[in-house]
């Protein structure tokens, strides 16, 4: 005599999208959007920050090594290096500032993104997938802003 069961056998093929799908809405559910743009704005904020650190000695005072990068090995065009050297020192720490604050994030992220294209195709072309990263994270916080943990939301600024 065969037992039959009153529930339909259910396949390997039927399982496994049922359990990634609840492991999917699980993990949608525990990172929220908010999340993801305040992981974004610091991660992409330490990236330029850092960098504007390193042209930099005391708080802003641009060191000598820095115009020397800009006439050697960055050479962009049509910006004299001194005044390159100096919009990108101050860039790399207001830009990230207030991305870390969440004010102005989409403009902010705009200009970041601006430099990262000019990163890309004036100074090390070869680093494209460095900058496609970066250029992912900025464009999430162009398209979708800083997230309710923001200066922008307390303020009502899209």
């Amino acid at each position: 005599m065969q037992h039959r069961s009153a529930l339909p056998a259910t396949t390997v093929d039927q399982v496994r999208p049922t359990l990634w799908n609840r492991a999917a809405g699980l993990a949608q559910g525990l990172i929220s959007d908010t999340l993801l743009a305040l992981v974004a704005r610091v991660a992409i904020a330490a990236i330029f920050f850092l960098s504007g650190r390193t042209k930099v000695s005391g708080w802003l005072t641009i060191k000598d090594s820095t115009y020397v990068l800009f006439q050697e090995e960055y050479r962009l065009p049509l910006v004299p290096p001194d005044l390159a050297a100096h919009l990108a020192a101050y860039a790399e720490h207001l830009f990230p500032l207030l991305l870390v604050l969440g004010l102005f994030t989409r403009g902010a992220a705009l200009a970041l993104l601006g430099m990262t294209a000019v990163i890309e195709i004036f100074v090390y072309p070869d680093a494209w997938p460095t900058h496609l990263s970066w250029a992912g994270l900025l464009l999430l916080l162009v398209a979708r802003g800083g997230g309710t943990w923001s200066l922008d939301h307390r303020l009502g600024l899209r």
